[in-house]
């Protein structure tokens, strides 16, 4: 919603773009069958078209809109997102525009009790997390699609129906100039909330819905306030309040504040309503002086809740359309994005033929896995945010007042902020080797590490799997050579990554510092098999190359 006297796209900060409709070669009768169709040009559904992109497979992406989302919706990307956006090559506007920031403050009764602080250092190319309204978010990926030739971007082009059998889906599509079918492989429903997708299908998400709601305001301020999350209970303003802030671009200010027991949430949401409480906000528990102008605001329910699959047949889920998770922690749209290059590289391993239909079903049990993960800390957080009875809300505050005066209780206001999901019982994923000490463990994400100015090991990923192999100098035994070109004969797109302690030649990765070799645990002869989403597929101390073959094998599905 928008102050009276402003349409959805009259912002304070942001242009919103124009999507015009472009006829399709289906309305002229041409039959056309795609590999990918997308439903739904969100985050998450762009993401997962750039994915399958990067991957070599075309796709078409439909949406009804004719712009971006309204409002900043979701704004906290994580670092784990970053590396995503990174591989896709569009995380340069994102570090342009996005605030980055590494703690937060929680206060009670106005008393600062709690300063968490995310772990960073320079080995690190971003941020734990950065601030980027959604706008901006879907823009820059929009854009990136736009410039593919692998993707088709339908804008106005709503689906109204979907079916599937062995061999495709069809989908049920109108638009301003007439309806059509789309013919496809395989369908990512990336169509929310809401999904139409999920309701045509019959299926429903289960889980629970948390008791209170909560406004969420975009206003512009000017401040020097640094960027930092700040989560307010029991200011003296507004005693029955949960509120918190956050710091966006442009001098936006997202306030999200808790509707009190009892209130009326239509009367909650009137203009009036929203500048007095937003007022109170500014004036009496930031402290902040200078004027304010209202952008933009909505209302919000907390819920947990997912599908039973994540796919089913052809058609796969991923984002909202899969699962709704609460606010807290910001876990909704970096959870989604993780389910797009999850799905993504699948899909593409499949569709070239380098893997079974296997692979696809484990694209359930592990992100759903990761959906469960985020439930477990976010439904602490939410009860801890938005206590559902008399006795959490007692035992929270009490927890707050010991704040005061005992480090110990202090913990009890951690955010728990989303972190990237191991894939540790996955079918993809192969046992550890016990001689490791430290490292990521099979099915975890990769750790960046610094190589030198501006120069990260992540940086030199490339598109496929990738093959992390220590030694002193860089030199390669020739059986590896021979495994690595075996793989390859057969399609397997695979990067060998050298990381040496001392120069070799100019393919060689250094470790400088020694910070490569501790962070991976390794020494010389050690290996890490990585699949395309940086997640690890298995490690060895001392790799044998023969064992490299049935290892790739296992991580696409294959027995």
């Amino acid at each position: 919603m928008r102050p009276a006297g402003r349409s959805e796209t009259d912002s304070l900060y942001f242009d919103y773009p124009y999507f015009p409709f472009v006829r399709s070669s289906e309305l002229d009768g041409e039959a056309v069958r795609h590999p990918v169709a997308i439903v739904g040009a969100g985050p998450v559904g762009v993401t997962a078209a750039l994915e399958l992109a990067r991957h070599g497979i075309a796709s078409v992406v439909l949406d009804d809109k004719d712009t971006v989302n309204d409002g900043s919706r979701a704004i906290c990307i994580s670092r784990h997102s970053l590396e995503i956006l990174q591989q896709l090559g569009v995380d340069a506007p994102f570090e342009r525009k996005g605030l980055g920031w590494t703690q937060g403050r929680t206060y009670f009764r106005d008393r600062e009790i709690y300063r968490f602080r995310m772990p960073h250092s320079d080995q690190e190319r971003y941020y734990p997390m950065v601030n980027l309204q959604q706008q901006y978010i879907e823009q820059f990926l929009i854009d990136k699609a736009h410039a593919s030739d692998l993707i088709e971007m339908r804008w106005q082009s709503r689906c109204i129906g979907v079916s599937q059998d062995a061999d495709g889906v069809t989908l049920e599509v109108t638009t301003p100039e007439g309806d059509y079918r789309l013919q496809c492989d395989y369908l990512l429903a990336a169509d929310g909330g809401r999904s139409s997708i999920r309701e045509t299908l019959g299926l429903s998400l289960h889980g629970q819905a948390y008791e209170g709601r909560y406004v969420i305001a975009d206003v512009r301020l000017t401040s020097d306030f640094p960027t930092e999350r700040r989560a307010f209970f029991h200011s003296k303003a507004m005693p029955d309040t949960t509120i918190l802030v956050h710091k966006q671009p442009d001098d936006i200010w997202r306030i999200d504040y808790q509707l009190a027991p009892g209130e009326d949430p239509d009367d909650a949401v009137r203009e009036a309503r929203i500048r007095e409480k937003v007022e109170l906000i500014v004036r009496d528990v930031m402290h902040e002086e200078e004027d304010w102008e209202l952008e933009w605001w909505s209302l919000y329910k907390a819920y947990t809740l997912a599908l039973d699959e994540y796919r089913h047949g052809r058609v796969l889920f991923i984002g909202d359309s899969a699962h709704l998770v609460p606010i807290f922690g910001v876990r909704g749209l970096n959870n989604g994005l993780a389910d797009a290059a999850n799905a993504g590289w699948k899909l593409a391993s499949m569709l070239k033929g380098q893997a079974p239909d296997a692979l696809l079903d484990s694209y359930s049990p592990e992100r759903r896995g990761a959906t469960l993960d985020v439930f477990a800390n976010a439904g602490k957080s939410t009860r801890f945010m938005t206590p559902p009875t008399r006795g959490h809300a007692l035992m929270r505050d009490a927890a707050l007042a010991l704040a005061y005066h005992n480090d110990y209780a202090s913990g009890f206001a951690n955010p728990r902020q989303v972190t990237p999901y191991t894939y540790a019982e996955s079918p993809l994923t192969l046992a550890d080797d016990p001689a490791f000490e430290a490292g990521p463990i099979p099915g975890a994400p990769l750790i960046n590490r610094r190589l030198g100015d501006d120069d990260f090991l992540l940086d030199h990923l490339g598109s496929g799997f990738n093959l992390l192999h220590f030694s002193e100098d860089g030199r390669l035994e020739p059986a590896l050579q021979q495994q690595l070109e075996s793989l390859r004969s057969r399609g397997i797109d695979i990067t060998l990554l050298r990381l040496a302690r001392s120069p070799g030649d100019e393919r060689t990765l250094v470790d400088v510092d020694g910070s490569l070799f501790a962070g991976y645990g390794a020494r010389p002869g050690s290996t890490y098999l990585v699949r395309p989403d940086r997640h690890v597929a298995a490690r060895w101390m001392a790799f044998d190359p023969i064992e490299l073959n049935a290892a790739v094998t296992t991580a696409l599905g294959g027995e």
